[in-house]
């Protein structure tokens, strides 16, 4: 395929991400982790099939398969809160903050692996810790959001919680030239036993039965952002530039805060602007550093994206 075609598949898989916390807050009757649950039961199927397709050329052994299976815990932890946040903050704000993930990839890598990130990330995160502060509302009585200070920290520990599972879905597929189909169909399981698991155990409000239009928009959400918008980003991002990757995934916070304008009127205030222009310059001087000037492999890809669950 020609970088062209690569360029296109990213950016449809940007475009769909970018609209999940837009279809979470259109299922916000639902309820959060009922959100999280049904958007994972109904890719599955999905990624069912399009695994069977691929199945021969998955060699990793069991175990390494159980591990991206264990990943799903993380990734439902992080989908409850981010969930939660959206409903607090807004959609747009809660993904911006969300999108902090990959700093904190960085910062546990760096503390289990020894994988040094280099000396930008020290003086970046200050700067986009402020941006975060400043997105929080702190001081401004402008500040968009229910709770917004609530709905930040919510979407940190999402970006923990996103960190968790991007470093232990690398270790599951370490050594391995896995299709993307694999590796996601197992985590997808993952996630869906530990949410349903989660909701029976704490949320009042988890609902197992079909409401209407919710479950449609849960439906478009595993869709777009659970299949589609993931196996393109997979697929493409490693193919192309390091900076055309960098600018493209920045897309995914900078759509999310267009669509909640033009759809919910989510009007932010004045300091959470600049808080949203920190941290975004921040991630993108961030992944420019840490991508150099070579492709990385399909799994780091990820890392260096935003919430592509």
């Amino acid at each position: 395929m020609s970088d062209m075609a690569y360029r296109v598949m990213a950016a449809v898989g940007v475009i769909c991400i970018s609209f999940s916390p837009i279809l979470v807050r259109a299922a916000e009757d639902a309820g959060d982790l009922t959100i999280a649950f049904f958007r994972a039961l109904y890719a599955l199927p999905i990624l069912a099939v399009l695994y069977w397709g691929t199945r021969q050329s998955d060699r990793r052994p069991r175990r390494r398969r159980w591990i991206a299976v264990g990943s799903g815990i993380f990734l439902a932890l992080d989908l409850t809160f981010w969930h939660s946040a959206i409903g607090e903050v807004g959609a747009g704000l809660s993904t911006v903050v969300v999108n902090l993930q990959v700093v904190f990839v960085a910062l546990i890598a760096w503390a289990l692996f020894g994988e040094r990130p280099g000396r930008r990330v020290v003086w970046l995160i200050p700067i986009m810790l402020l941006g975060v502060f400043l997105i929080s509302g702190a001081g401004s009585p402008d500040a968009y959001g229910d709770n917004p200070a609530l709905g930040t920290a919510q979407s940190l520990l999402s970006a923990i919680f996103y960190a968790g599972f991007v470093l232990m879905l690398r270790q599951a597929n370490r050594g391995y030239d896995v299709p993307p189909t694999g590796p996601l169909f197992d985590s997808t399981v993952g996630t869906a036993v530990a949410t349903l698991l989660i909701g029976l155990a704490f949320a009042p409000d988890f609902d197992l039965g079909f409401t209407w239009p919710a479950h449609g928009w849960i439906f478009l959400l595993a869709l777009t952002a659970q299949v589609i918008g993931w196996l393109l980003i997979s697929r493409s991002l490693p193919h192309l530039p390091a900076l055309d990757t960098s600018v493209l995934l920045l897309g995914q916070p900078m759509g999310a805060i267009l669509w909640a304008r033009l759809i919910y009127g989510e009007t932010l205030g004045v300091s959470q602007w600049i808080g949203v222009a920190m941290v975004l310059i921040g991630l993108l001087v961030f992944s420019l550093g840490r991508s150099g000037d070579s492709d990385r492999p399909r799994q780091e890809a990820i890392e260096t994206g935003g919430e592509l669950a």
